[in-house]
């Protein structure tokens, strides 16, 4: 029998194939299309501190070999997420990881203070650090190193679930931000989140985007998100998970072989929200034809 299963920090996952934040809801959404169950995992939508309903549309727009989005962190709130969406995870058959997101330390902060003080089946927390620190004038948490890590160590002080810090490839230099996220305690981090993209109509001679700029994802962003992972894996001695432009699992394996030790798909799911399902099955038949032990054997061979 072939061996999918793959750690992060001390969480065993039964395959390396999560779903992304913002792409498969709270992660109660699809049980009537899919067996849930056979994934990795589920990331959350972003959760924030307080119920947003996101930016004005448009905030949803097609591209080539991808899709611009704005969606503005549109959720529920944390204080309705634990009553109505934490019951709900008992049955569910696998791992469930918290994105969250925040304007400020002390909203991060708090969020994880209030999952910490009820019981629930969730493993542990992706930290979206692509959100603006108000008290630093609207700097994204994860372009700045010294944030990242002060950031990391606050949340590490509160939880010892799995942390997983979300990084933005919007920066300079990506491998530096990881570091700062293992220096602060993550227990893994995830790359990439979206890049930042423009789309206008040529025949209004406006934004097809409400808020102008947004974010792009799709596979027109793999090459850059294997990119990202190589050099991270470079640089930091904590697992990294790969997020990006996921179809199939040749994608997957070229995530893997960058030093990915686990992926998110992401847009994909919108197209057929079984498709992480099929991948597994690709994954499983990859490692008996290649005769691997286990599917970690491939993780960073290019590097």
């Amino acid at each position: 029998m072939t061996d999918l299963s793959v750690k992060i920090g001390k969480i065993n996952f039964k395959n390396p194939i999560l779903t992304a934040s913002g792409t498969f809801g709270y992660g109660t959404e699809v049980d009537l299309l899919m067996d849930v169950s056979k994934l990795g995992g589920i990331v959350t939508k972003s959760i924030t501190l307080h119920p947003r309903e996101g930016n004005p549309p448009p905030r949803i727009v097609e591209t080539p070999s991808g899709m611009l989005n704005s969606i503005g962190l549109a959720n529920i709130g944390v204080d309705q997420y634990i009553e109505e969406k934490i019951p709900l995870y008992s049955t569910i058959g696998t791992h469930i990881i918290m994105n969250i997101a925040g304007s400020t330390m002390d909203e991060y902060e708090e969020i994880v203070r209030k999952m910490e003080l009820v019981s629930s089946d969730i493993i542990g927390y992706e930290v979206n650090i692509s959100c603006p620190n108000v008290k630093k004038g609207g700097m994204e948490f994860g372009v700045d190193c010294d944030l990242t890590k002060e950031l990391t160590e606050k949340l590490r002080n509160i939880t010892e679930k799995l942390l997983i810090i979300k990084l933005s490839p919007n920066v300079t230099n990506i491998s530096a931000i990881a570091k700062s996220a293992e220096e602060g305690g993550a227990d893994a981090v995830s790359a990439i989140n979206t890049v930042v993209g423009m789309s206008i109509d040529i025949h209004k001679q406006k934004q097809n985007i409400f808020t102008k700029f947004s974010g792009l994802s799709g596979p027109a962003i793999r090459p850059i998100g294997i990119a990202a992972v190589y050099k991270v894996f470079q640089t930091v001695n904590i697992p990294i998970i790969g997020i990006g432009g996921i179809t199939n699992s040749t994608d997957v394996l070229e995530y893997m072989l960058a030093g990915a030790s686990a992926v998110q798909v992401g847009t994909a799911n919108y197209r057929n929200p079984k498709i992480a399902l099929s991948m597994i099955d690709e994954l499983n038949s990859y490692v008996g034809q290649n005769k691997l032990s286990s599917i970690t054997d491939i993780v960073g061979a290019v590097s």
